[in-house]
């Protein structure tokens, strides 16, 4: 049998938790489906991150040589959460790509890996989502009369639980051990009172194979604090079990899936002003209002999963179903997603289960007491560690590693009411050798060879399909800089299940602009080729930056383009200088250039949607433990006389324009010119026609655009306006009427292979925005009112509405009380002022909700 893992021994039954075999042959064949480029990572913190490889996926691509570049990107519509198979022998990833039949083998036997293992699982555990109510079983729980406590540990000799409520003495709470490795103890109520009081310290003792006694948390504890005093302490485990009257109880339900994912991603920690860790309600309050102001649809969490260091950007998690306790309590993050929910926000959660803390007295790595992989979370030996993140690597092959990350996702989503995850390190978990030291050239061996790891393929395909099973609207989006086939596809068609993968080659190819080439030697077809370069039918999320090129060491947009500048020369007062003015243009260029041409959805790291000048430094021995420079400096956004402002309001308006037009999930996408004369790109997206002139001087009156659709098109967004730091270049109550172009039927004879063109003003470092005028509806518009952004927008009063019924039917007990959307959300879009702002008409977002 073809693939990875060679012979498949079953699962033992119950509890036990088997260890796979891992011999295998090479499949070979196959055909390069996209190219792959190679880029030096980057070390921060403690968690180093391997060289990272950037990818581009081709979609259907032509070539016209007089008229540049043509790509027309079909994707298709189908978002199936259909998790069963139904053939293994015709799976229908195959006829996707007709370039993995070589790979068919290999395809078969970890889809039949997948079907078996969901078989056992059924068999013993009574399906997959049971299997996934670990939480129900393991750790602390109430039972009548008393609370119950488990914990898996095989390896371990004798057993004890400890605490404040037994003066840290187990000898009397000694724990028996079952079969399959659990020990287990039963706590009776006393005189009415739980064992354990709410809110108290408790630890797991337990005796390993050379007769020491040791105290770790337990790995499956709720919430795990540290003495705030005691600098370097470890972590203490607290039974959290709250008495009803200060449970938080969601009010809201979660928000519809929206037609395209509009991430802000955001580390609540760093959200304040000052510098010091924010809180969970400080940001529902605070942040998350500004979010809802921009027009993002979703949020994006970071370090949710608890870590002992700070510098680690949440990724070394120590416990995997505790909350970050640096922000708060469970019942605080609860509060913060039932906020963002009565917002219209979905969230996100950034999980890691691609390795674990090395941590050993408060982490998961602390039960790892010498045994064999059958007996730990972890993999023994070199295999399970990751010798440049300095962290331990999951067994994926074992039941109880299966039982406790399988619920750790459905903890997440039922308890804390997230609507989806973002995978980290998805990389990582794919191949045996994690993604270092290994250029991904495009040849399908690479993804389809001894190097894939079979076991945890399987899991992500048990995860994706539990997820979707338990919620069909979850987003699900993979961190993968490999571009392995198939990721993006339902796992009913032998795909891996993800809805989403992360366009990670964007950044890297701005970053090489911006740092190798002047502003002539851009190439606007090798800028349209990386946008649009991605797997046919498996969407993606675009991004121009998100934390990874925040961090200490590199640079954001915003600073490569302005530099010291930021400092001195954001002020409205005064003339902008030449960088200014070329940074503030190209800003707005990358970010909606990106979102329009880059992907199904789009991301934006909290801050860069205003060119935040301060890098992202948490507090190391290197910077003396500062945290300076680990906070947002909302201010700067909201201040009237500084030029943040314009970037603030045009991000605004690009999630608007989406939100109108919903352009993201559109199918139609469409590069007629890349002009490398001119430096315009021209490309329609769903009906719209954006044009990009990218030239450092040039401005073109009458420039001849290709269009689809014939009829009248009136600006839709324009970023020269005055409203967005612009020149107020283009006329926004201008009609262009089409014409016709060649044959009809006959691409080769039209202008640009589009049958319909118009002409508009392009102005030097400019993006426009056209949409096509309905005729039929035009008597019911002001003609005057063309799309675009207006001073009070729509969207931001129903935020406001909704804002006051949260207020209204707040529980004083578990809710502060919220300030006003007027405080705290208009002070993010300044009030702008000039004769040619662009407007929203209002009755289309209420057509739209």
């Amino acid at each position: 049998m073809l693939g990875s893992l060679g012979v498949f021994s079953p699962p033992a039954f119950g509890s036990l938790s088997p260890s796979l075999g891992k011999n295998s042959k090479r499949a070979s064949g196959g055909k390069s489906f996209f190219a792959i480029e190679k880029k030096k990572g980057q070390i921060f913190g403690s968690r180093r991150l391997s060289d990272h490889l950037t990818f581009r996926f081709p979609s259907r691509i032509s070539i016209n040589e007089r008229h540049g570049l043509i790509i027309s990107a079909v994707m298709t519509d189908d978002n199936s959460t259909k998790t069963e198979i139904d053939d293994i022998e015709n799976i229908g990833l195959l006829s996707v790509d007709p370039g993995l039949a070589a790979f068919k083998d290999h395809f078969r036997y970890r889809v039949q890996r997948y079907v078996d293992q969901k078989k056992l699982i059924e068999k013993h555990e009574g399906g997959l989502e049971e299997f996934a109510r670990g939480y129900l079983k393991f750790g602390f729980n109430r039972g009548e009369g008393g609370i119950v406590y488990r914990e898996w540990a095989p390896a371990a000799l004798e057993a004890q639980i400890i605490g404040d409520f037994n003066g840290w003495d187990g000898s009397k709470h000694g724990m028996e051990k079952d079969q399959f490795g659990v020990w287990s103890i039963r706590l009776p109520d006393s005189n009415g009172k739980p064992a354990i009081p709410h809110n108290s310290r408790v630890k797991f003792r337990f005796k390993h194979g050379n007769g020491v006694w040791v105290d770790r948390i337990p790995a499956w504890i709720k919430y795990a604090t540290v003495d705030p005093s005691s600098f370097g302490a470890p972590y203490d485990g607290v039974h959290w079990d709250p008495p009803l009257s200060e449970r938080y109880e969601f009010k809201y339900p979660r928000p519809p899936k929206p037609d395209a994912p509009r991430i802000y991603e955001a580390h609540v920690g760093m959200s304040g002003v000052e510098p010091r860790v924010n809180t969970y309600r400080e940001f529902a309050d605070d942040v998350l209002p500004r979010i809802r102001a921009n027009n993002y649809n979703t949020v994006q969490l970071m370090a949710v999963m608890e870590h002992s260091y700070y510098a680690s950007f949440g990724y070394h998690v120590t416990n995997f179903f505790a909350v970050s306790s640096r922000s708060g309590t469970p019942e605080d993050l609860k509060y913060l997603i039932d906020k963002a929910h009565s917002l219209g926000l979905r969230v996100l959660m950034d999980v890691v289960h691609s390795h674990a803390s090395n941590n050993s007295t408060d982490g998961l790595n602390g039960f790892d007491v010498g045994q064999s992989s059958q007996e730990s979370y972890f993999h023994t030996g070199d295999r399970g560690y990751h010798k440049l993140w300095d962290s331990r690597l999951f067994n994926y092959g074992n039941w109880e590693v299966l039982r406790f990350l399988l619920s750790n996702l459905r903890w997440w989503l039922e308890e804390y009411k997230f609507d989806g995850f973002r995978f980290d390190g998805v990389t990582s978990m794919l191949y045996h050798h994690h993604g270092m030291n290994t250029a991904f050239t495009g040849d399908y061996n690479e993804y389809f060879s001894v190097a894939t790891d079979v076991d945890a393929v399987v899991y992500m395909m048990l995860a994706n399909s539990l997820i979707h099973n338990i919620l069909p609207d979850a987003a699900v989006i993979a961190e993968d800089v490999s571009g392995m086939p198939g990721l993006g596809r339902p796992v009913s068609e032998g795909g891996i299940g993800f809805d989403y993968r992360l366009a990670m080659a964007i950044p890297d190819k701005w970053i090489d602009y911006l740092k190798n080439k002047t502003d002539e030697e851009w190439s606007m077809k090798e800028l349209s080729s990386s946008l649009t370069n991605r797997r046919y039918s498996e969407k993606c999320v675009a991004y121009a930056e998100s934390h990874d090129q925040s961090i200490v060491g590199d640079k954001t947009i915003a600073f490569f383009l302005m530099d010291k500048e930021m400092y001195s020369g954001m002020s409205c007062l005064t003339d902008a200088s030449p960088t200014v003015d070329r940074g503030i243009a190209l800003h707005k260029m990358i970010h909606f250039l990106t979102m329009a041409l880059g992907g199904e959805g789009y991301l934006n790291f909290m801050g860069n949607e205003f060119g935040h000048p301060e890098w992202i430094d948490f507090p190391r021995e290197g910077n003396g433990w500062s945290y300076e420079k680990c906070r947002r400096q909302w201010n700067l956004a909201d201040t009237e006389h500084l030029r943040y402002k314009f970037m603030n309001v045009f991000d605004r308006a690009m999630n608007l324009l989406d939100e109108k037009f919903s352009f993201l999930a559109s199918a139609k996408q469409f590069v007629s010119s890349t002009n490398e004369e001119d430096k315009v790109i021209v490309f329609e997206r769903g009906d719209l026609v954006f044009v990009f002139n990218f030239h450092p001087k040039n401005t073109y009156d009458g420039y001849k655009v290709g269009c689809d659709l014939p009829g009248k098109y009136r600006v839709a967004l324009d970023s020269d306006a005055w409203e967005f730091g612009g020149h107020g270049r283009v006329g926004h109550d201008v009609d262009h009427f089409t014409s016709p172009e060649g044959i009809p039927g006959v691409p080769e004879t039209n202008f640009n292979n589009r049958p319909n063109s118009f002409k508009v003003l392009s102005p030097s470092r400019t993006c426009v925005v056209y949409y096509r005028v309905d005729e039929s509806q035009e008597s019911n518009h002001n003609n005057n009112d063309p799309v675009g952004v207006q001073e009070k927008l729509e969207a931001t009063d129903k935020a406001a509405a909704k804002e006051e019924d949260f207020e209204e039917h707040a529980d004083e007990d578990n809710v502060q009380e919220l300030p006003s959307l007027e405080d705290t959300t208009r002070s993010g879009s300044s009030k702008l002022k000039g004769t040619e702002a662009q407007d929203i008409e209002e009755e289309t977002a209420s057509d739209k909700k």
